[in-house]
C-alpha cells in the first residue's frame, strides 16, 4: 500500500507546477549523473581491451619461470615435454638479458630476447608487428652474423635500416674467465649482428629497446654451454583456451610460476583498473550529490500533501507509516533517474561502439586508435543498478529525518 501510495504521488499532477519542476530536475540529475558513471566504466573497458590487445601480440599466452633464479638449465627438455601435452601447441625457451648496441652512428643499450626463431612466429604473430623489413628465421647470413629484428625505438635511435650486411654489435659483460684490467675491452664479449627487420607495438616497454635474435647465438654470447634459458613461452594449442592449458602447464611443471597474458603484465592491468574505480568512487560521489536535491523536492511534496496526510491519518496509519511513503518516495525518485540514466548511457556507449562518433585528437600516425574505445559490459550495468538503489536508500531515510517535523 506505502509503495503504490508513492507511486502514485510519483506521477499525479500537483497542484503547484514548480513541484513537478523540481521533480523533474531531481530526476535529471540522477540521470545524468547515472549516464555519466555508465560512461566512464564502458571507456575504461575500451581501453582496458585496447591494451589486452596489443600486450597479446607480443605477449606469449603462457610464461613459465622460476621466479627466485635469473636463469635455469634443461629447458629445452622441459618444452619438449610441454609440447607432448594435448593442450599445448608449441614450447620455447627464451634467454633474456640486457647489452649495449653500438653503430657507427650512435650507442644504445638494449634488451635483448634470445628466441628459437624456428618457433617464435608460431607462439607470435611477428610479421604483423613488422614494420620495415622481414621477419626471417633462415637469412641465408654468414653464421657469425645472425639476423635479428629490433623495436622501431632501437631502429631510431641508432639510425638503422633493415640490412643483410653486419650493421652493429652487441657487446655482453663476460660471464666467466680473467679479465686484464689493462684492457677494459676483454671484460665484455661482442656479436656482430645484421637488422632484417624493424618492428613495433605500440608499447613503451617494448618499442622503446628490444631485439629479438636467435637464441643459439644469445647463448654462445652470454657463455651459456648448456640449454639454458630465462623462460618459457607457451602457446595453447587449438580447441584449448589459454587458461585450460595455462592449468595443464602448471600441473606439469610445479617448480614454476605460471602466468597468463593478465599475470605477465599485472602492473599494467592493475593501473588501469585503480583509475576506473577511482574514477567510479568520485562519479558516486558526485551522484551522491545530485540525489540530495530529492530532500528538497520530497520537502516541498510533504508540504503539498498535508491533507492527504492528515485523511491518512485519520484512517488509522501512523505517522511512521506516514512519513514511509516518502522514504518510498525518495526511493523510486532515486531509481527513475538511475534507470533513465543507466538506458541513456548503456544507448550512447553503443552508438559510440559501432559508429565511432566521438575521435580522439591527436596525431593519428601515433595512435593505434582513432576513436574512443567503449565496451558495455554487464556486470557494470549491474554495478551502477546496485549503487542507485543503495543511494535511493539512502536519500529516503536522510529525507524521513528532514520531513519528520512536517510529516
Amino acid at each position: 500500500m506505502i509503495l503504490r501510495i508513492a507511486l502514485r504521488y510519483l506521477f499525479a499532477k500537483k497542484s503547484h507546477k514548480v513541484v513537478n519542476v523540481i521533480s523533474f530536475i531531481s530526476i535529471a540529475g540522477v540521470a545524468v549523473a547515472t549516464a555519466a558513471i555508465v560512461i566512464v566504466l564502458s571507456v575504461f573497458n575500451g581501453f582496458t581491451g585496447i591494451a589486452s590487445m596489443h600486450l597479446s601480440l607480443i605477449d606469449p599466452d603462457i610464461k613459465a619461470l622460476q621466479a627466485e633464479v635469473k636463469t635455469f638449465t634443461g629447458a629445452d627438455s622441459l618444452a619438449a615435454v610441454l609440447e607432448r601435452l594435448p593442450e599445448v601447441a608449441t614450447a620455447m625457451p627464451v634467454l633474456q638479458e640486457r647489452a649495449l648496441m653500438t653503430t657507427p652512428q650512435a650507442q644504445k643499450p638494449v634488451i635483448v630476447k634470445g628466441v628459437d626463431t624456428k618457433r617464435y612466429p608460431q607462439i607470435i604473430d611477428i610479421d604483423r608487428l613488422i614494420i620495415d623489413g622481414v621477419y626471417e628465421a633462415d637469412n641465408g647470413l654468414d653464421d657469425s652474423i645472425p639476423a635479428i629484428q629490433a623495436s622501431v625505438g632501437v631502429a631510431v635511435a641508432t639510425g638503422l635500416r633493415p640490412s643483410p650486411y653486419k650493421a652493429a654489435q652487441i657487446y655482453m659483460p663476460r660471464r666467466t674467465g680473467r679479465i686484464n684490467p689493462a684492457n677494459p675491452t676483454t671484460a665484455y664479449r661482442q656479436m656482430p649482428v645484421a637488422l632484417t627487420g624493424v618492428f613495433r607495438v605500440d608499447q613503451p616497454e617494448y618499442d622503446a629497446d628490444y631485439i629479438i635474435a636467435p637464441l643459439d647465438d644469445v647463448r654462445r654470447l652470454l657463455e651459456y654451454d648448456t640449454d639454458a634459458a630465462s623462460w618459457l613461452e607457451i602457446k595453447a594449442a587449438p580447441g584449448y583456451s589459454p587458461k585450460e592449458a595455462e592449468k595443464a602447464v602448471a600441473t606439469a611443471l610445479p617448480a614454476f610460476d605460471v602466468l597468463g597474458r593478465e599475470r605477465q603484465q599485472a602492473d599494467t592491468y592493475r593501473m588501469i583498473a585503480v583509475e576506473k574505480w577511482v574514477t567510479f568512487l568520485m562519479l558516486v560521489f558526485i551522484l551522491i550529490i545530485a540525489s540530495f536535491n530529492i530532500v528538497s523536492t520530497l520537502s516541498l511534496m510533504v508540504i503539498e500533501k498535508r491533507s492527504d496526510m492528515t485523511t491518512l491519518r485519520a484512517l488509522g496509519a501512523s505517522r511512521n507509516s506516514v512519513r514511509s511513503i516518502f522514504i518510498a518516495e525518495g526511493w523510486l525518485i532515486t531509481a527513475t533517474g538511475g534507470l533513465a540514466g543507466t538506458i541513456l548511457g548503456s544507448v550512447l556507449v553503443l552508438l559510440q561502439q559501432h559508429f565511432g562518433f566521438i575521435k580522439i585528437v591527436g596525431d593519428p600516425q601515433a595512435m593505434s586508435v582513432d576513436v574512443y574505445p567503449v565496451e558495455l559490459h554487464a556486470a557494470d550495468q549491474l554495478l551502477v543498478i546496485a549503487t542507485i538503489a543503495a543511494v535511493g536508500l539512502l536519500i529516503g531515510f536522510t529525507s524521513k529525518i528532514f520531513t519528520r517535523k512536517t510529516a
